[in-house]
């Protein structure tokens, strides 16, 4: 059994069976390993249940599903994290139908609670140029430090594609660069002026500080000269947020909301920003129309005399 799979030893074989199956169908389509490791938590967390009620996988009802979905909501779950689960339990049994083991997928036809939408963290603007700007361009850590946020708020990069970016991915020519988004997707997304000086200043006379004996081709290197994480972009983001006084402690996430959303307010198309994003539907990329107009009527209500 991999050793990517939870423990297993107080179920019955019929479930450590089909949680075997299940793991060996996820990295037969190359799945993570860290997504691998969360699908066979929940779904040995399910199997637990189901068997303590004398249920084997074969057994399994859309009926005691909802059961199961319940018992998490009353143990005060958050909806995010029923979602998850669900749709864990979803990919295992259409794993088990696909085998011949069932002939339907009881998780097939159900829905997760419903989600509150929050409106994501958008600094605005003048924010953005307090950060942005209150970053000297003095030190190695400093250059690259400007030069890693203002390509991930040119780009609208997720923080696990700036630690990824390589060297060679940046065509100054062109004021593009190659990213390698979810799912092994490429992407080409553009960058701007201010981004392309932070990035050229910081190649010139920063990066060449970070090197280590053993060089890394990453783009943006750590003061012993390895490849960022992904827990050291939040922590220096923080920190250029606290000093440049941008309150609530905005995510590398945010400079990626504000990104798509100023480009929305700025009138781009909705397919343009879903390719730049690196969204595989457009109903992700949509979500920002439907916030927006939450924030709109926000708004309205709190400002009209007669709304």
């Amino acid at each position: 059994m991999s050793d990517v799979l939870p423990q297993t030893t107080r179920l019955a074989e019929s479930w450590r069976a089909a949680l075997a199956r299940l793991d060996a169908d996820l990295a037969r389509r190359s799945a993570a390993e860290k997504t691998r490791r969360a699908y066979g938590v929940d779904c040995e967390q399910f199997a637990l249940w189901a068997q303590g009620r004398g249920h084997d996988p074969a057994e399994v009802t859309p009926r005691l599903l909802r059961r199961y979905l319940a018992s998490l909501s009353e143990r005060g779950l958050a909806p995010s994290s029923i979602s998850r689960k669900l749709v864990a339990l979803r990919v295992m049994f259409a794993g088990e139908r696909e085998h011949g083991e069932i002939e339907q997928n009881p998780a097939e036809l159900l829905s997760g609670p419903k989600r509150a939408r929050t409106l994501p963290r958008v600094l605005r603007p003048a924010e953005l140029e307090a950060l942005l700007d209150g970053i000297p361009a003095t030190g190695p850590l400093e250059l690259r430090d400007r030069a890693m946020f203002e390509l991930a708020y040119a780009s609208g990069l997720r923080a696990e594609e700036i630690v990824d970016l390589r060297v060679d991915a940046l065509d100054f020519d062109g004021e593009q660069l190659r990213v390698e988004g979810k799912g092994g997707k490429t992407r080409f997304v553009p960058f701007g002026e201010h981004a392309r000086v932070a990035l050229a200043r910081y190649l010139e006379r920063g990066r060449p500080g970070l090197l280590g004996p053993e060089p890394d081709g990453a783009l943006f290197l750590s003061r012993s000269g390895r490849a960022l994480s992904t827990s050291d972009v939040r922590r220096r983001l923080a920190r250029w947020s606290t000093r440049a006084g941008v309150a609530g402690s905005p995510s590398p996430h945010a400079l990626r909301h504000s990104f798509a959303t100023h480009l929305l307010e700025g009138g781009a198309d909705l397919r343009a920003i879903q390719a730049l994003l690196g969204h595989s539907s457009i109903s992700t990329t949509q979500t920002y129309t439907r916030l927006e107009s939450v924030r709109l009527r926000s708004e309205y209500l709190r400002s009209h005399p007669r709304a």
